[in-house]
Order: C-alpha cells, then structure tokens, then sequence
C-alpha cells in the first residue's frame, strides 16, 4: 500500500511541462488583451478630448454675434504635448434660407467643425454640425443668389 501512494503522490516530469505550456499561453493571451485594452483606451481618450473641446468651441462660435454667414475660421487647439499637432477648422454657411433672400431676412446657418490632432504620425478628425439663425445683409442675400446660379463662394 504505501508503494502504491508514493507512485501516486507527485506530478511527473512531463506533466509539470504540460502545465507550464498551459499556463504560458493563458499568460500570453492574457498580456495581448491587457495591450489592445490599453490601445484603446488612449485612442477613446483622444476622441474624448476632442468631443469636449468640440463642445466648447461650438458653443462658442454658435454665441458668436460678429461671425459672418460665410466664413471659414480656423485655430490651433493648444491642449496637447506639441502645440502644433492639433487644431480645429470651422465653415459658417446658409443651410436654409427664404426662397428670394433680401438683407434683414432671417436664415438658418450651420457651422460645421472639425476638430483635429495627429497621432503616432496619422491626422484624426471629429467633425460636429451646429446650427443657428442668422439675419442676413444684402451682400449676404446677394451672395446665396449667386451661389443657387452656381457661382463659388
């Protein structure tokens, strides 16, 4: 009997490496999610921060009393490690406007940003469409007519 528990007691050789090998792999899978988790994360941050200025600055420009129906404005976003890499753009346009428009006349603008950074060598964008009311000038009236007639703005 006690020959029998002492071949019974212990693991043998080839099973410890059959162990090991199990757990190496697990290990390894394990380590490769923690990596793309991470990636992530530092890729959601990036479009995090860029949502929340994108809000900032559209509020902004949307509260804007002197921004012009057409206008093409741009600056640099001066939140990250290089002042350079990252910026943001915006274009004032009429999106809907009386059928024949005079100066005084009341037209729906939209203001489209698009906020962008540059990550490990790669240009990303976030883009957000706001909208306001917008009394139009003569010039500004003239100006949609000529574009319905295919004129460029």
């Amino acid at each position: 009997m006690s020959n029998e528990r002492s071949a019974q007691a212990g693991f043998t050789l080839l099973e410890v490496l059959v162990a090991t090998m199990i757990m190496a792999i697990a290990v390894v899978g394990l380590l490769g999610n923690l990596h793309t988790s991470l990636r992530n994360t530092d890729k959601l941050s990036d479009y995090d921060r860029a949502s929340l200025f994108a809000q900032h600055k559209m509020d902004e420009l949307l509260i804007e009393p002197g921004l012009p129906p057409f206008a093409a404005l741009s600056g640099l976003y001066l939140g990250g490690e290089d002042p350079g890499a990252s910026g943001w753009r915006a274009r004032v346009r009429p999106y809907e406007y009386p059928p024949n428009p005079q100066g005084g006349m009341t037209a729906l603008a939209q203001i489209r940003l698009e906020v962008w950074w540059l990550r490990n060598g790669e240009r990303r964008t976030f883009v957000v469409d706001g909208f306001r009311r917008e009394v139009l000038s003569p010039d500004d009236a003239g100006r949609i007519v000529l574009n319905e007639h295919g004129a460029n703005l």
